[in-house]
């Protein structure tokens, strides 16, 4: 455990190095921290933080900058939020995908580095399911969401089911079914099974895969705003290969889209330090992230992408207000 004095030094290092990026020394720490000590007890002071791993020496520098484990008990434990007034316009009720694409770039313009937003989940629901046999052991699954939007699905079986068949399985799934979510369908199918053929239940279970499938493919798209951002900072701006690394981070959105997806399953604002979230494997990256609602309901996630170096009091107020915007929006314009 850390004692007072080395709490108070270690937090005005940090500060001053989000502040001015420059390695922080002993005579700069003593005026900053307000501590009445002489340089050399405060490097006394630092050599401890050093062995505990909580800040480092770049290269020959006399000065030490925080590492990610101390930023991380920085935000943990010392950082105070202050609530500022921020200049966030209001993201006017809209269709949804307008509304994610202004929260994008609201995002980047309040941070000055990437925003990112998760577009909402729709819940899977289907209003009329078909089946058509094309040959032996394959059939066309033809979906309709209550949206009107079709989606057709190639199913192969391993039973050759006749037309008629085939009938009897759509009329029970949208007699019983339509309007539901696949989520509870494939509860109450599993529950039905002994009361259907054997047969057809199989089709039945193959039917509610591939409608999960169909419905949710083109869901948790990530849009993301503001990439050129980190080319003016200057943690970046001298490493093209970590720019690259970034860049390349930004183009595949898998990783963010998971990244997005955890975030999603917490209360509040998270913080993902460094490669703290092994989704995010670059140590001079940061992600400040919350979840946003529909109606109460949690949708999606959002957040700022930026050096492990940002002003992380700042950023957890741009992320938790557009969250906030983000759900009034989408509520009113359901």
């Amino acid at each position: 455990m850390l004692d007072e004095r080395a709490k108070l030094l270690l937090k005005a290092l940090v500060e001053r190095y989000i502040s001015d990026g420059q390695p922080v020394g002993s005579r700069t720490l003593s005026k900053s921290s307000g501590l009445d000590l002489s340089p050399a007890t405060i490097r006394n002071v630092m050599s401890d933080l050093e062995e505990l791993g909580l800040i480092a020496s770049p290269h020959t520098s006399a000065g030490r900058i925080p590492t990610t484990r101390g930023y991380r008990l920085f935000v943990d434990t010392m950082l105070t939020v202050q609530r500022d007034d921020l200049p966030t316009p209001a993201l006017t009720p809209d269709q949804p995908q307008r509304v994610i694409a202004s929260a994008a770039q609201l995002l980047s313009n309040l941070s000055q580095f990437v925003g990112v937003v998760m577009t909402p989940r729709r819940a899977s629901v289907f209003r009329h399911i078909e089946f058509i046999r094309l040959s032996e052991r394959r059939l066309l699954v033809i979906i309709v969401s209550p949206e009107g939007d079709v989606q057709n699905r190639i199913l192969f079986t391993d039973t050759d089911y006749t037309q008629s068949q085939l009938v009897e399985a759509s009329n029970y799934l949208n007699t019983h079914f339509a309007g539901m979510a696949i989520e509870q369908v494939r509860g109450r199918v599993q529950q039905d099974l002994i009361k259907l053929q054997g047969e057809i239940a199989a089709l039945m279970h193959a039917a509610v895969q591939v409608s999960t499938e169909a419905l949710t493919q083109d869901q948790n798209e990530v849009v993301i705003s503001g990439e050129r951002n980190l080319l003016s900072v200057s943690d970046f701006s001298g490493d093209t290969v970590h720019l690259r690394r970034a860049f390349d981070l930004f183009e595949q959105k898998t990783q963010l889209m998971r990244l997005l997806d955890v975030s999603s399953q917490a209360e509040g604002v998270r913080i993902f330090i460094g490669g703290e979230s092994q989704i995010v494997p670059m140590q001079e990256l940061s992600v400040v992230s919350a979840p946003y609602e529909v109606d109460g309901q949690i949708v999606g996630t959002l957040g700022v992408i930026g050096p492990t170096r940002m002003p992380y009091d700042k950023m957890i107020q741009i992320v938790d207000i557009t969250s906030r915007l983000v759900s009034n929006a989408l509520s009113q314009s359901k």
